[in-house]
């Protein structure tokens, strides 16, 4: 599962570069411990705000946090903060 998720992140991050929104690598080692960093902290992740501004929210790792294949390597408290931030965005599930 969490091979899976890294893997969607990554491909998200190359579609999102390709758009122009500038995001700092992750390390595929590292990559779940930065994800839970983001989450648990009050900063939106790396490109949420150009996402939001490009309509392409889906992008960003909280849309991942919250998509149903993704729900169980996040704690509730992270997912819940990721679908605030979504909210607060104007992100339409």
């Amino acid at each position: 599962m969490e091979a899976k998720f890294i893997a969607v992140w990554a491909a998200n991050r190359e579609k999102a570069a390709k758009l122009g929104v500038r995001m700092r690598p992750v390390e595929e080692s590292s990559a779940m411990k930065t994800a839970h960093r983001f989450l648990s902290g009050s900063r939106v992740s790396d490109g949420f705000d150009q996402l939001a501004d490009l309509g392409r929210l889906e992008l960003s790792l909280e849309a991942l946090a919250v998509d149903k294949r993704f729900t169980v390597l996040f704690s509730d408290e992270e997912a819940n903060e990721a679908l605030i931030r979504l909210l607060s965005a104007g992100y339409k599930f």
